[in-house]
């Protein structure tokens, strides 16, 4: 059997196609398709959002956005949520936040999906923080823990640390912009849980 070779194409070619639902990533030349968002993931996307936005937006410091496109470094990611310092966002002539990013995100956060590789979702968020990102969490509901990476240092120069968190009072590390937020391993995954 013989295999027909998958055509690569370059990020101005995918940027010129039409949006997908879920939303498409372009990475290394491909263009792969996040899963379609289910239940637990849907949920703590939600309440992730109401937990974040008020805090640094009410504040001015930031704001956050669900499934934005970041174009930057050759990739164009769709994280589940980013959160953009508000000296980081771009707007218009009128004032408006303009539709097209083209900046890595101060903070980026995922939720895997039962289908979604691991290793794949990590070397978005090695991505974004080679390229300026201050923070990523990986969040694991099937595992009930939180990969967090950091840079430490230039983002260039390649310094991680990453750190598993899994103790259910442990107090998630945020980006400095963010230090008002408190989250805990266990409120976030109480969320998916029923409520008496």
């Amino acid at each position: 059997m013989v295999q027909t070779p998958v055509r690569q194409i370059t990020l101005e070619e995918f940027l010129e196609l039409p949006d997908t639902k879920p939303a498409s990533e372009y990475i290394d030349g491909e263009i792969i398709q996040k899963p379609m968002p289910q239940g637990q993931h849907s949920v703590i996307q939600k309440k992730l959002l109401l937990a974040i936005d008020p805090v640094i937006s009410d504040a001015g410091i930031g704001q956050t956005f669900p499934e934005l496109r970041c174009v930057f470094g050759g990739r164009a990611v769709v994280p589940d949520v980013v959160i953009f310092e508000e000296a980081n966002i771009s707007y218009d002539d009128n004032g408006d936040i303009v539709n097209a990013v083209s900046i890595a995100p101060d903070w980026t956060i995922e939720i895997l999906s039962p289908e979604q590789s691991t290793t794949r979702v990590l070397k978005n968020i090695n991505h974004c923080l080679a390229h300026g990102t201050q923070m990523g969490w990986l969040i694991d509901p099937n595992d009930r823990s939180i990969f967090i990476c950091m840079t430490v240092g230039e983002p260039t120069e390649g310094n991680r640390t990453f750190q598993i968190i899994d103790e259910p009072t442990t107090i998630l590390p945020v980006p400095k912009f963010a230090a008002a937020i408190e989250l805990t391993v266990e409120q976030i995954f109480s969320w998916i849980k029923k409520k008496n």
